[in-house]
């Protein structure tokens, strides 16, 4: 019942950014270009989203599972560190220069738009990167295994 109710959401959520049209890139670089033919439309839409959370957050804040029964895991707060500042950098530079987020650049792979699978191949590398990166620096050292005398 999970999976039929994420696949669900995932539908929602996919065809309110296509309808939008927050899958399409030249909508949200329009929103960008502040000195050409400015389009409101991206802040109209994210406006929107923060007022269905806001409500969705104040239902949930009082509940202990969700309509599934699944527990409710809602952080109280988050570090505001170098990691997310410098995360939340790359996102925003990528997404400026070519209009594409990761949700809306899943809708276009699937509406069959072929800079969404350059996207899409280039975010998943990306996030292997990432895996491999963090991985790698969380790993103790070879060296620091070795006894003594070795």
């Amino acid at each position: 019942m999970t999976g039929v109710a994420a696949f669900l959401i995932g539908l929602l959520f996919g065809t309110g950014l296509l309808l939008s049209g927050m899958a399409n890139p030249q909508k949200v670089l329009g929103f960008l270009d502040l000195a050409g033919a400015w389009d409101p439309t991206l802040p109209l839409v994210m406006a929107g989203a923060v007022a269905v959370g806001i409500v969705a957050f104040r239902v949930v804040a009082h509940r202990k599972a969700s309509l599934l029964g699944l527990p409710l895991r809602i952080p109280a707060g988050w570090p505001l560190d170098g990691r997310l500042l410098s995360g939340s950098a790359l996102f925003g530079i990528g997404w400026g220069l070519v209009g594409i987020c990761p949700g809306p650049a899943v809708v276009a792979l699937g509406a069959g738009q072929p800079k969404a699978a350059a996207f899409v191949l280039a975010m998943l590398a990306g996030m292997a990167g990432y895996e491999f990166v963090l991985n790698r620096s969380t790993a103790e050292p070879r060296s620091a295994e070795r006894g003594a005398g070795t």
